[in-house]
């Protein structure tokens, strides 16, 4: 009996992020426009600085840098996120990390589903950073109660993406022609549909709780609300668009421009005012999708994180009010306070780094018992910053309240709930922190077990 060959998930991934790519350009045409001028300002700054060229290389990033992709989508149920997390295991993505954006007045929680192994991500480190609506934070029992409703009358699945997932988690992969309907049939979840589910007063008082509630709960399914490319100078990126006729947000989010990149940098250009047709033929108007861009370095340990928490904050308070240029002035001073040195940042053990053996390293004789700084000190052995691959809150929520007009409300902060969110996922999210933590491990023990031969 033959044995069936099923498509690895690494490459159904790459294809469905690729068609999402697509559908996102057709749908909102500043998002080609926006690809174009980050692809220009990578290339050129590849040129500029040849030494960031060959760390990308030698991070094997460059393969990934023109592919790389984050996503963003908010659902309204329990069973919408179960079965989307049944849907990005088959293309290799899991939920990592838990966000609690009610600190910033937004009224959800999320996660982020992305790959989680080396190789995964070299291939491509697609993520959709993934919100629930938290209808216990809605004050009136009356709106909570309808939005309720309405949620339970609506299936942001097709009957084919569900038979799929199904035979995936049967067989334990889908052959070819199956992973092609796969990309098929799961795009059209999230997909934008210009005809809202209710009538234009239902909207607007949903609307006039929340925006991102009234975008969650009237429409057929979760529409894919950006789609990030990554930069290599959020900076230039920022300073250009307008002359490429798009308008950015006025702060970009995040630590500030630096010599040695952390953790992640965040800028967008405004939503789009879309018309909308409401039950019963009214016409109006929806803001939800836009454009983002981001800037990704290296991920910080607990107490690097600590140190950056801590600077933000200050840094934040200082800066409020202020324009962009005046708020990076302040945000660089701010963090002088931070390491701009590799070797510092790992010495101080802020960062997580990758090691790997030099050409030198590989060339050079058994060394059993050898410590590893023995060996990054005769040059045997590199260290190299690994890439920050999750979100962060308070830079989330910052993207979230410029583009949806604002719309805090103090009423809905401090009510983190992981436990909640856990069981409406249906599994565990995965600490950020222990997989940089055991990706760091591991290439420490691949480069000490290859040079004791």
């Amino acid at each position: 009996m033959t044995q069936q060959r099923y498509l690895p998930a690494n490459e159904i991934r790459d294809r469905f992020s690729k068609a999402m790519s697509d559908m996102y350009q057709t749908e909102v045409p500043q998002y080609g426009t926006l690809l174009e001028l980050v692809a220009e300002v990578n290339r050129e700054t590849l040129e500029e600085h040849p030494e960031l060229r060959q760390r990308l290389e030698a991070q094997d990033e460059m393969t990934r840098l023109g592919v790389e992709r984050h996503g963003a989508i908010r659902v309204g149920s329990p069973d919408e996120l179960s079965m989307l997390r049944r849907l990005f295991a088959v293309i290799g993505m899991y939920p990592v990390g838990y966000y609690d954006l009610s600190e910033a007045g937004v009224p959800v929680h999320s996660t982020a589903f992305r790959p989680i192994d080396d190789d995964a991500l070299a291939r491509n480190p697609f993520r959709v950073f993934t919100s629930l609506l938290r209808l216990e934070l809605i004050e009136s029992d009356a709106l909570r109660q309808r939005a309720k409703r309405i949620l339970d009358q609506r299936d942001i699945f097709t009957s084919q993406a569900r038979e799929l997932i199904e035979r995936f988690e049967a067989q334990g992969g889908l052959t070819e022609d199956e992973a092609a309907q796969f990309v098929e049939q799961a795009l059209e979840t999230f997909r934008w549909h210009k005809d809202a589910t209710v009538d234009l007063e239902t909207y607007q008082a949903l609307h006039d709780e929340h925006r991102l509630i009234a975008d969650v709960v009237c429409f057929r399914g979760p529409h894919i609300n950006h789609l990030t490319p990554r930069t290599l100078d959020i900076d230039e990126v920022q300073r250009r668009m307008p002359g490429v006729g798009i308008n950015p947000k006025a702060v970009i989010e995040g630590p500030p421009r630096r010599e040695c990149p952390i953790l992640l940098r965040q800028t967008s250009f405004k939503a789009l005012e879309e018309t909308t047709r409401f039950a019963g033929d009214a016409e109006g108007t929806h803001t939800a999708r836009f454009g983002e861009i981001e800037q990704r370095g290296t991920a910080l340990t607990p107490k690097g994180r600590a140190l950056y928490d801590q600077l933000l904050g200050e840094g934040r308070k200082r800066a409020a009010g202020l324009d962009n240029d005046a708020h990076q002035a302040v945000m660089g001073e701010v963090f002088e306070a931070f390491p701009d040195d590799l070797e510092a940042m790992r010495q101080q053990e802020l960062g997580y780094f990758h090691y790997h053996l030099t050409a030198a390293g590989k060339a050079s004789a058994p060394q059993p018992g050898v410590e590893i700084e023995a060996l990054i000190t005769e040059g045997l052995v590199e260290a190299q910053p690994i890439t920050y691959e999750d979100f962060l809150p308070v830079s989330a929520a910052g993207i979230f309240q410029s583009n949806l007009g604002g719309g805090e409300n103090d009423a809905y902060a401090g009510n983190a709930n992981r436990d909640a969110f856990e069981q409406a996922l249906g599994a565990p999210v995965t600490d950020e922190l222990a997989l940089y933590a055991e990706r760091e491990r591991a290439s420490r023990q691949r480069v000490l077990a290859a040079i004791a031969g």
